[in-house]
């Protein structure tokens, strides 16, 4: 059960041995889908509303589209095609990381260094042996509901400040709220929204050198942001970009205390948004959408809404997946 009324994130507590609030117990003690309570039934039946010519479109990157991949330790997806006899055919993958093109990233993917993984779970529970926080979660709830573009990249460009796409520019709070405007579009409880920064647009025109850093302008890591998608009553936040946050995190932003007493050393994960929305709020996060095509439509017909539906791999345990997520407008 939901707590009544819902809290705003100013209303969340805040752990001793923490510097940020938590919503653990918000959605109920033994929850293991956080935000995505928010997809009720009626909120469901009434995205049915903004579906308006029926045309369905993909919002997923081929398995291989990124080659090289863009994590290097996430290799690249081998795919065999073998026929017991002339008149069949079977296949198998094999390297194949759920992480590496379009996906879904499930609540056992990050902890908070400060607490830990989200609604207390403990960590020694998050292996292949046990199925406590795992994507499959996800998988049985089902992702379908209202979808809204916010396509801050298009927004950008219209008032003269474009986005630089391949650079860790932060988007700010004031974009989200500009866009919106600019859109003429309102959010709902449970909306599942998706941010376009243009990221896949600058890769597919060839703006990423093979063997640089990846770059990537995204959310900025503050507690701006975590307030305004907390108090939106987003279900799940996806984006087109590497981490749906700017890449690489600003390090000197979003501090552990761990890190600063030296219990634990800095690494890349240091001062991530990720660290605040999935262990500590909840969120299921959506990296790597194709939102491209999307874009024109809405753009086109000036209608922001739509109909979307994901259903990642019913992995038992899983971390993340592969999104399979479709946009009916």
């Amino acid at each position: 059960m939901v707590q009544s009324p819902f809290p705003a994130y100013s209303q969340l507590t805040r752990r001793e041995g923490s510097l940020y609030p938590d919503a653990w117990g918000v959605f109920g003690d033994d929850d293991r889908i956080g935000t995505l309570n928010h997809l009720s039934r009626e909120s469901v039946i009434a995205a049915k509303d903004s579906m308006r010519t029926g045309r369905v479109i993909n919002l997923n990157l081929p398995l291989d589209f990124f080659n090289p991949a863009l994590i290097p330790h996430r290799g690249l997806v081998a795919h065999d095609i073998f026929g017991l006899n002339e008149f069949h055919r079977d296949e198998r993958l094999d390297n194949f990381f759920t992480q590496a093109s379009t996906q879904i990233d499930g609540l056992r993917h990050f902890a908070h260094p400060d607490l830990g993984f989200y609604n207390n779970v403990s960590g020694e529970l998050l292996d292949a042996e046990h199925s406590d926080l795992g994507i499959h979660e996800v998988a049985q709830r089902g992702i379908s509901g209202r979808g809204i573009l916010l396509d801050v990249a298009r927004y950008r460009e219209h008032v003269g400040r474009p986005i630089a796409p391949m650079s860790n520019e932060q988007i700010t709070v004031a974009d989200l709220d500009g866009a919106l405007a600019h859109q003429k579009t309102s959010l709902k409880e449970g909306d599942i929204l998706l941010l376009r920064t243009g990221w896949i647009a600058a890769y597919r025109q060839g703006m990423h050198t093979s063997g640089e850093p990846v770059l990537s302008a995204g959310l900025a890591q503050n507690e701006e942001i975590a307030a305004w998608l907390w108090d939106s009553k987003i279900a799940v936040i996806a984006a087109d970009n590497l981490a749906v946050e700017a890449w690489p995190a600003h390090r000197e932003n979003l501090p552990t205390i761990a890190e600063r007493q030296g219990t634990l050393e800095h690494s890349s994960h240091t001062g991530m948004l990720h660290r605040l929305l999935i262990p500590l709020l909840g969120f299921t996060l959506g990296e790597l959408w194709d939102l491209d095509e999307l874009a024109d439509a809405c753009h086109s017909s000036g209608h922001y809404d739509f109909f979307l539906t994901a259903e990642p791999l019913n992995l038992v345990g899983g971390v993340a997946s592969t999104a399979n997520a479709l946009a009916i407008i």
